[in-house]
């Protein structure tokens, strides 16, 4: 993905690939990074001449590159779009871009600082022996912690008075100092420093600091070096005596002036030159007499390469350190870990208890009281250790959504734990290749599904506590599963008591004020994307959950939410007026672009999902180009349009053109796009699975059944196979399960009956069974013949009559008969290729609860040589009625037709050889002839010659042939995996508006 932040600033951040675990006590190294444009150095009388031209141009040349590669309005020519209106928005949209990036950098070192608040704000263990506390409240007065461990008293942990408690933008700071035990002494060095983690199992060694210190200058200081620390006054004293002794001047006129360096060094180096060799450096000083040059200072190679060869005396100050043995012995922990506390806060509408913005452990309500954070601080013999690497992101994604709390088939919340044990490695076994795991954020309201988060940077605790999360990640990275969030920050839960509602006191601390602070229709806060502490929480939130839970991608949800004032709850008619108007808000645009750009800058493999009904131009393309910077974009169209047909639309009057449309989007980017049949919102949202609009509860085998299992198969596998790289499945809909979900509420009584999944359906054999083992054939698709991610789809053929739609993708053909009743002996579809097909997937087989109409001795089929659907080669198919086929060969099949293309250069290489073969053997017999005529004898020396011959022959023509296999071999994987070579979504319009015989 092209980037354009490191473009426009340099941005020295190095990829955290390996994303090792983060730890507060350590201290990041940052580097200083100041954008090039605000500079600006002129000359005046006394300074420096200006380099020379060519460096100048070179200077010149190297400040525009900020600008290079950039073009706000990049992807229109790609996409089509020739609107002069929304062109001249992206303009305007870029320059508030750089505005914003460099009002970040008046306040932030660098981005990386900008996405890493989580390093200082919230609860921290310092080496000190402390506990350090920051939290973001501008509109309070005072601020204290108060907790289980100091009896909830809002005086004893306080932020102090001014700067050392507060700054300027509503930052408090509070220390919590640990407590020394009884019987123990304080430690004699202040700044004494502990390592809580990597030497925990270290006691005190006895040794003092100050024999530390006594012994780095021992070892450390050569002779000579330490003069001054021995004796720190020295020249002070002689300074002094000089001036004001009894042999100093006495009045001011005795007082001479100070001669200049040069003189001053020349007097002193010959004062001292029948001194004794010393070990110190040196160096020569000679000034220039310019004013801009104070000094020159010219050493030896000897003792420049000696200096510089010395390192700092960090290792003695390492060494003062104790391990958290000898903290615990001498300390009591001011917070222990698992302590309760909450955040006071005194504004001017009274005092307040809130629990931390930053909190990384909640237990949001505990029988109706006031919820609580939990310090978080496990001893490092029970913190998770990572085990397994991230795996390779692939080229298509198979996503299994799921939520925790339901996964499990009893009534209750299910854990961390149950789905390690029961859900990942069935998600393996199924096929999909990453999961997307939704409602992981703390949040109040179970009912809600997650998505009224409340604890952005907590893990929910009903599920277990975040080295159980730690693990589950862990546990998917081994399986070779990728883990993906469902994050939203479109919107915030507006709970006054446990989210960020009124948070300090004031409403306008996280979210705006009036009508725009809320949505319209879910009654949720909306957030200030123009504040930059707003953006540094919700960019550091983003930054958390990968550094420290290992997450390898976010899927945005509802991002119409906060892209458009009215929430996206209008009506669009496709005008593109409508993606720049008034009601568009930039400010939310503009976080969407730097979240992805420090993203995919700090974490490049990281998977970026756009959740955006509205399908806003430019979502996937790069920041650099004017887009928004995501790599994928859902299309939600695709399950309306499928609920819409199932529920409101006759089987007969199904329209093709407009599944194809729909499907595909062909104004969009396909490569781009993720579908889905259904997701968590069919069987979540109030409404009903598919499985249970097509035949509900029922297993005995009938018409209805029958036909819900044909539509079940054929709308997966279109969905899957025609659009772009990516699929998204919800838990349980791959084998139909036939209930929906609902959340335990008040109008049901908080009952958990349909809060679950019920996998006992997998266990007995039926349609549930054989809808799973179709699923798995499907999957496999990709896993062996890497269908989806290899090509692109050409969809050549779509009759409404007939109801037929079919399409290539690659090598590969794809037809379905969506006819509810007609049947087709010989249909026929056109094919590129010329040769033999062979069926590898029939959603009509009996093993997949089909009708079996097919044969298998009908499985392999010979094309005929004439013209159908404008490709060269035709297919007469047999199509039952709801049924799809995969009518395209194996990939050995695929290698035999382009094989039958080039037998004319393999046949002659043959001939060739076979030829050079003949003429040498003939050659060494005629040889052997005319001896044995002259000799009047055979020769053996000649018959070893001539099997010489035959075999080097013979060893030249294989070389030749082995070549040439090699050749053509490499010529046809090449083929084979180049997608270019496939035209991406080729689609004969016409067939969209009239019907094809």
């Amino acid at each position: 993905m092209t980037s354009s932040l490191s473009l426009l600033t340099l941005f020295r951040l190095p990829p955290s690939n390996d994303c090792s675990p983060s730890n507060p006590n350590i201290n990041h190294r940052r580097t200083v990074v100041f954008p090039s444009k605000k500079w600006r150095c002129s000359i005046s009388p006394g300074q420096p001449p200006p380099p020379p031209p060519k460096q100048r141009q070179r200077q010149s040349k190297n400040s525009e590159s900020g600008e290079k590669g950039i073009d706000p309005v990049g992807f229109l020519s790609k996409s089509g779009i020739t609107h002069k209106g929304f062109a001249l928005y992206l303009r305007e949209r870029y320059k508030s871009y750089k505005d914003l990036k460099d009002e970040i950098l008046k306040r932030h070192i660098d981005f990386r600082d900008m996405a890493s608040g989580f390093e200082l704000l919230g609860m921290h263990r310092n080496l000190q022996h402390r506990v350090d506390f920051m939290e973001w409240a501008p509109g309070a007065r005072y601020c204290a912690i108060v907790g289980d461990f100091n009896d909830w008293s809002p005086t004893e942990n306080s932020a102090r008075e001014g700067h050392f408690g507060h700054d300027d933008y509503g930052y408090w700071f509070v220390i919590l100092e640990d407590k020394v035990r009884d019987e123990e002494q304080p430690d004699e060095l202040y700044f004494q420093q502990y390592n809580y983690t990597d030497d925990y199992d270290k006691g005190d060694t006895g040794v003092t600091a100050e024999e530390i210190f006594q012994k780095a200058n021992d070892e450390y200081w050569e002779p000579g070096e330490d003069r001054f620390i021995k004796s720190r006054f020295e020249i002070i004293a002689k300074l002094y005596e000089e001036i004001f002794g009894p042999n100093g001047p006495q009045t001011e006129e005795e007082l001479e002036e100070i001669p200049d360096a040069e003189t001053r060094y020349k007097k002193w180096k010959e004062e001292h030159k029948d001194d004794p060799p010393s070990n110190l450096p040196c160096y020569d000083v000679i000034d220039s007499g310019k004013e801009y040059d104070i000094f020159n200072v010219i050493d030896d190679p000897v003792s420049k390469a000696k200096f510089r060869a010395k390192k700092p005396p960090i290792a003695y100050w390492i060494e003062t350190r104790k391990g958290r043995k000898a903290w615990e012995k001498k300390y009591a922990p001011a917070i222990p870990h698992g302590s309760k506390y909450r955040v006071y806060l005194n504004t001017p509408n009274g005092p307040l208890e809130r629990i931390p913005a930053w909190a990384t452990y909640v237990n949001p309500e505990v029988e109706g009281n006031q919820g609580y954070a939990i310090h978080w601080e496990p001893p490092p013999e029970d913190a998770y250790k990572w085990k397994h690497k991230k795996p390779k992101v692939s080229k298509s994604l198979r996503i299994y959504e799921a939520h925790i709390g339901i996964s499990g088939s009893d009534p209750k919340i299910a854990s961390f734990n149950e789905f390690i044990e029961k859900v990942l490695p069935y998600v393996k076994e199924a096929g999909y290749n990453a999961i997307q795991l939704i409602g992981i954020p703390e949040h109040k309201d179970y009912f809600t599904v997650g998505y009224r988060v409340t604890n952005m940077f907590a893990v929910s605790s009903r599920y277990g506590t975040p080295e159980d999360f730690k693990r589950l990640v862990d546990e998917a990275h081994g399986l070779g599963l990728l883990v993906f969030m469902d994050i939203v920050h479109s919107y915030s839960a507006a709970d006054e008591m446990v989210g960020l509602s009124l948070f300090d006191g004031s409403n306008d601390c996280y979210f705006h004020t009036g009508k725009r602070g809320q949505h319209k229709f879910w009654g949720t806060r909306m957030f200030k994307y123009e504040d930059l502490d707003v953006l540094h929480y919700l960019l550091s939130n983003l930054n958390w959950w990968v550094v420290e839970y290992h997450v390898d991608g976010f899927n945005f949800h509802s991002l119409a939410s906060m892209m458009y004032t009215h929430n996206g709850f209008a009506s669009f008619t496709g005008d593109m007026e409508e993606f720049y108007n008034q009601y568009v808000d930039r400010d939310a645009i503009l976080y969407l672009i730097l979240a992805n750009e420090i993203l995919h800058t700090l974490h490049p493999k990281i998977i970026t999902i756009a959740e955006d009904a509205t399908l806003y131009p430019g979502l996937c393309e790069p920041t650099s180009q004017g887009g928004l910077g995501f790599d994928y974009f859902v299309n939600p169209r695709a399950s309306e349009m499928w609920l819409s047909f199932l529920e409101n639309v006759q089987d007969s009057n199904w329209s093709m053109s407009k599944i194809v449309n729909t499907l595909v989007e062909i104004s969009k980017s396909p490569d781009k796009m993720l579908l889905y049949a259904e997701n968590h919102n069919q069987s979540i949202s109030g409404g009903r699975s598919f499985a249970e609009i097509l035949y509900g509860q029922s297993s005995v085998m009938n018409e209805s059944l029958l036909r819900g299992c044909s539509l079940h198969k054929m709308i997966r596998l279109i969905t899957y196979t025609i659009g772009g790289r990516a699929y998204l499945n919800f838990m349980g809909n791959e084998f139909g399960h036939p209930k929906r979900v609902e959340f335990p509420m008040s109008s049901n009584d908080f009952s958990f009956s349909l809060a679950n999944r019920n996998w006992d359906l997998l266990a007995k054999e039926g349609v549930h069974q054989d809808l799973l083992s179709f699923d798995k054939d499907m999957m496999n698709l990709e896993n062996s013949e890497r269908i989806v991610s290899r090509w692109l789809p050409n969809i050549h053929h779509i009759n409404d009559t007939n109801m037929v739609i079919s399409y290539l993708r690659g090598p590969f053909l794809f037809i379905f008969n969506f006819h509810p009743t007609n049947s087709y002996e010989k249909y026929n579809v056109g094919v590129e290729e010329a040769g033999e097909y062979q069926v590898i997937l029939n959603t009509d087989e009996k093993k997949y609860s089909g009708q079996g109409s097919i044969g298998p001795d009908e499985y392999v089929r010979k094309t005929i040589s004439r013209r159908v659907d404008g490709m060269r080669n035709c297919l007469e198919v047999p199509l039952p009625s709801r049924s799809a086929q995969d009518e395209v060969g194996t990939l050995q099949v695929y290698y035999l037709q382009q094989w039958k293309e080039s037998r004319g250069p393999v046949i002659s290489t043959v001939a060739t050889t076979l030829f050079l073969i003949l003429m040498s053997c003939l050659y060494s017999i005629m040889r052997i002839q005319k001896r044995s005529i002259e000799t009047g004898a055979v020769n053996p020396t000649d018959q070893v010659l001539l099997a010489n011959h035959i075999l080097d022959a013979s060893l030249m023509g294989f070389c030749l042939f082995l070549g040439l296999m090699i050749d053509r071999l490499h010529y046809y994987v090449k083929r084979f995996d180049d997608a270019e070579n496939v035209k991406p979504f080729v689609i004969n319009k016409k067939l969209l508006e009239t019907d094809s015989d």
